[in-house]
């Protein structure tokens, strides 16, 4: 049995959409099941549907949103599967990271890594993470993992910067809200806007 064959039958068990891909709704009905008083040995326990991965990238997953982390968690699991070892490298940026990132290759030694200054960054909202390759405990700056990569992020229902038709960025990925349906520029302004004022990012 497929890992698609597998997915399929826990969304019809959960009365989900059945495509065999793990999006956020999955993952958020699996969690809501798992953590569903009177489900026998489970019951109040911590979900079991994805196990915690190394601590490099607990580390870093830890600094995302709630809705973020579990399919973080999921991509490394499903790259495991597929033999390639990821962790993730990076996770939320604070304006002031971002700003001094920017400034690199510009105002600062070092070479260009970004072109998004503080508050214009997925990362400074903690929506994003990059991942990393990894051979034998190396990492990997370049290699032909991160594309197989990028497409079971997008199986997860996760943005992947690989398909971007402006700056591809192929360790990247977020969980874009199911309200963003504008224009990068109106995306983040609607981001900021919600941090400022407390709002939830994903209401």
């Amino acid at each position: 049995m497929t890992i698609e064959n597998i997915i399929s039958a826990v969304q019809r068990r959960l009365g989900l959409h059945v495509d065999g891909r793990a999006g956020p709704k999955t993952w958020e009905a699996i969690h809501v099941a798992l953590m569903a008083p009177g489900q026998g040995a489970n019951d109040g326990a911590a979900p079991t549907d994805i196990q915690p991965v190394d601590s490099r990238s607990e580390k870093n997953i830890a600094t995302l949103l709630p809705e973020v982390q579990p399919l973080a968690r999921a991509l490394v699991h499903k790259a495991a599967l597929r033999g390639i070892q990821i962790k993730i490298i990076n996770g939320f940026r604070t304006y002031q990271e971002q700003d001094q990132l920017y400034a690199q290759g510009r105002t600062a030694p070092g070479k260009r890594v970004t072109n998004a200054k503080g508050g214009f960054s997925n990362h400074n909202f903690a929506i994003a993470f990059d991942v990393g390759v990894f051979e034998g405990g190396k990492y990997l700056p370049e290699s032909p993992h991160y594309k197989t990569v990028g497409l079971l992020g997008e199986e997860l229902g996760l943005e992947w910067g690989g398909s971007w038709e402006t700056i591809v960025d192929l360790p990247h990925f977020q969980l874009r809200p199911s309200w963003a349906t504008e224009c990068d520029e109106t995306f983040m302004a609607e981001l900021r806007r919600r941090v400022a004022e407390g709002e939830p990012l994903y209401a």
